[in-house]
């Protein structure tokens, strides 16, 4: 394969195979052009159920039980910058492929360990998913109705963190670059959920975050930020914060604008009884019709099937299927070296080395 595209083209980066933020973290570092070589088992894994998550990388298929299979790892470790797993903890220790003996062949690799509860703590060691991390940074407690949390897919706690993943081996690699010193980057799950809930602690902190669902600006408690059904059962998402965008909405919705004080918590229960009874009078389309030509913020709630046919995301070129399957393509964009989406390849250990070294 060819790495040359992308602002990371020349960085190489070995994935081990595994679940949680790993594979979303591979395929950010080989959108944005890291050469990343996917070390995976023989046996069918994720890449066969969600194929574009594992785009952009070299696989090779080692049995790491086998010594000889680590030598190849230990080879290949040699001539890389950083090295992700995220495998239950004491897994590579068990694999002789820890820090200490992966950074003594290497002492500028930068070896970042992807988890839920972290390398060290109470909790460390135990099992725990997505949904259990969110639940003991705060993130869930803040999410969903006035009646019962709802996870929010896996996006804040294993996506986001992925996001932190990438980030800390890229921050990590430039750190190793300029002092020839390797280190470890613990990201977890829990962490990374934290990290993501800032605004709103320092909310909480200054009085101005109320500590319950449904009840804040952007958590589904203000009539002027949340979603309404239409007369087809469709969605509409409304998120009027500003004055001038709550004053449009009012009137594309026929509401006198000075009906409501915006921020007037008292009105909030009529206001929203007044708006969910104007949406489900049309359908879906007929609102973001009559709101095509008013800056209000409302905006359709898309299925998955419909979203790639928005016309701003096809005039953006949001999706695509340059590998034969419909998906979102690269983010962030570049101007000067633009990231791809590219195939996944299997490859060996040798043709890896030689163009390595």
């Amino acid at each position: 394969m060819e790495f040359t595209h992308g602002p990371l083209a020349g960085v190489r980066i070995i994935e081990f195979g595994s679940t949680g933020q790993v594979p979303l973290a591979g395929m950010l570092l080989a959108d944005m052009g890291c050469d990343v070589i996917r070390i995976r088992r023989s046996a069918p894994d994720g890449s066969a159920v969600a194929p574009s998550l594992f785009r952009g990388r070299s696989e090779l298929s080692l049995d790491l039980s086998d010594p000889a299979a680590r030598e190849q790892v230990f080879a290949l470790i040699t001539l890389a910058d950083g090295l992700m797993e995220g495998f239950r903890p004491g897994t590579m220790e068990e694999l002789e492929l820890d820090p200490a003996r992966c950074i003594n062949a290497h002492p500028g690799l930068v070896y970042g360990r992807a988890g839920g509860w972290g390398l060290d703590g109470p909790l460390s060691g135990r099992g725990g998913n997505d949904i259990n991390h969110l639940a003991i940074s705060g993130a869930l407690h803040a999410i969903g109705t006035e009646d019962t949390p709802v996870p929010p897919l896996n996006l804040v706690g294993e996506c986001g963190s992925a996001l932190y993943l990438a980030l800390g081996m890229v921050a990590g690699i430039l750190s190793s670059q300029a002092t020839g010193r390797g280190q470890v980057i613990d990201a977890a799950q829990v962490d990374g959920s934290a990290s993501m809930m800032t605004l709103h602690y320092a909310l909480h902190a200054g009085g101005r975050w109320h500590d319950r669902r449904a009840a804040n600006l952007v958590d589904g408690g203000a009539p002027f930020y949340r979603c309404y059904a239409c007369a087809d059962g469709r969605h509409v998402a409304v998120g009027a914060l500003e004055p001038v965008h709550f004053r449009a909405l009012c009137e594309g919705l026929e509401i006198a604008p000075d009906r409501f004080k915006q921020f007037d918590r008292s009105c909030w229960p009529d206001m929203e009884s007044a708006f969910a009874e104007a949406f489900s009078a049309r359908p879906r389309e007929g609102w973001a019709e009559r709101f095509a030509d008013l800056d209000a913020c409302v905006s359709p709630v898309l299925s998955l099937a419909e979203a790639p046919h928005h016309p701003h995301n096809m005039a953006r070129g949001l999706f695509g299927s340059p590998l034969g399957m419909l998906q979102p393509m690269p983010a962030p964009r570049f101007s000067g070296s633009p990231a791809q989406a590219v195939a996944q390849q299997p490859e060996d250990v040798e043709t890896i080395l030689s163009r390595w070294q």
